[in-house]
């Protein structure tokens, strides 16, 4: 039994292992980044990850000199810095796994050199993200009494909704959130809930003294009904790839805006014509003029592209350049060939990616991914939230993660 511990390839195949602890204490990073921890049962929850993290630290002590755990060894404590600083309440969860971080990066099999210089890091990090978060949550959070007037859901269970009283030196507010309800992470004792996902769908100034809220479930039809009926004008913005699925020319799109003053003459249009122009309503000498060409099959073109709108669009000196083929970059280079005297873009061409409401059957609603039927909610007689607008205007993008000081208002 000696020699099998003593062996190597059992030593090298404990430390994977050992490692699959420093991948959950990574997860655990990303999730204090990007979620809110609620703990239901702390005492359970303490007793779970001492457990977990006594037997790692054995398996990591026993395969110290291991590349591997040497790796892992340099990783915990700074993985752990971001959840020190959102989780920092939760103690059940930071100590054992800071004792862990500290114990094996004491003991690994690295050189005394190494472990100094981890470890002088590693204490700056702390020191200086300390600090950071601090200033911040002390001088850029403002402060304002809250309170929770009502929570709870919405009838299908696809929202959460809560309404909050806010004291401050205006009279006070009272505003109503929702957010998802199909977006948590949930485990047997903790669950976790995305940051900034929380929208404002109605607010009134003053607090409000009595509060009636309704929900109901509507229909798409309804909805759409009631929308056209409220205005015609309604537009729908929705993706480059949608605008295609919907049976629209990419071309049909194309607008052009901010003209100035002078230019707008040249093309025969008054200092009052302040709207985009569509490029299907210039002629073909309005559309030379901004340096833009049409073939027969009604798609533009760039008549005198740049070598660099040439490398944006991917063609040779010669071949002709549509707009589908630019990039957002590719745009921007266009639209700064012709300037004025301070440097800023005569027109501007740009994609206007949106239809009208009318325009669209009930089918095609259903394609841009309107539910059949869904949520309401009235408030004091008004309707604030429709499930029908959330999803076609995507409210709550819960697939996208970006990084932003938003993160850190926990």
């Amino acid at each position: 039994m000696k020699a099998f511990f003593d062996n190597v390839w059992t030593k090298r195949a404990v430390s994977v292992i050992a490692a699959l602890y420093t991948v959950c204490v990574c997860y655990l990073c990303y999730y204090s980044i990007f979620y809110n921890i609620h703990v239901e049962q702390r005492g359970s929850l303490c007793l779970i990850v001492s457990a977990v993290s006594v037997i790692a630290l054995v398996l990591m002590l026993y395969t110290r000199k291991q590349i591997v755990t040497r790796i892992c060894s340099f990783i915990i404590l700074p993985a752990m810095l971001p959840v020190v600083l959102m989780y920092f309440d939760h103690k059940e969860i930071l100590i054992p796994v800071i004792a862990v971080g500290v114990i094996i990066l004491l003991l690994s099999g690295a050189g005394e050199g190494a472990k100094t210089a981890i470890g002088t890091v590693v204490l700056l990090l702390y020191i200086f993200g300390a600090l950071g978060y601090f200033l911040f949550t002390s001088f850029f959070v403002t402060a304002a009494k809250q309170e929770t007037y009502k929570s709870g859901e919405s009838p299908s269970g696809m929202y959460r909704y809560r309404i909050v009283n806010t004291e401050d030196s205006s009279n006070g507010s009272t505003a109503v959130y929702i957010e998802p309800n199909y977006a948590d992470v949930k485990y047997r004792f903790v669950t976790f809930t995305l940051k900034n996902m929380e929208r404002v769908v109605y607010m009134e100034r003053p607090k409000c003294e009595n509060i009636d809220i309704s929900w109901t479930t509507q229909t798409r039809q309804q909805i759409t009904s009631e929308l056209n009926s409220i205005s015609d004008n309604i537009s729908v913005h929705v993706t480059r790839a949608e605008m295609a699925a919907l049976g629209y020319r990419y071309d049909t799109t194309l607008e052009i805006s901010d003209v100035n003053i002078y230019e707008l003459l040249e093309i025969g249009k008054t200092a009052k014509d302040v709207d985009a122009i569509k490029l299907d309503d210039l002629t073909e000498e309005q559309l030379a003029h901004f340096g833009i060409g049409k073939d027969s099959s009604g798609r533009y073109s760039v008549l005198n592209p740049t070598d660099e709108i040439l490398l944006d669009a991917g063609k040779n000196r010669g071949e002709k350049v549509y707009f589908s083929d630019l990039s957002a970059e590719g745009f921007e280079l266009f639209n700064n060939i012709n300037t004025d005297v301070w440097g800023n873009p005569l027109w501007t061409v740009s994609s206007d990616n949106s239809v009208k409401l009318k325009d669209l059957s009930d089918s095609q609603l259903a394609q841009l991914g309107v539910s059949e039927s869904g949520d309401v909610l009235t408030f004091n007689g008004k309707v604030c939230f429709r499930y029908y607008v959330a999803e076609l205007e995507d409210y709550y993008d819960t697939e996208s993660r970006s990084l932003s000081l938003d993160l850190l208002n926990t």
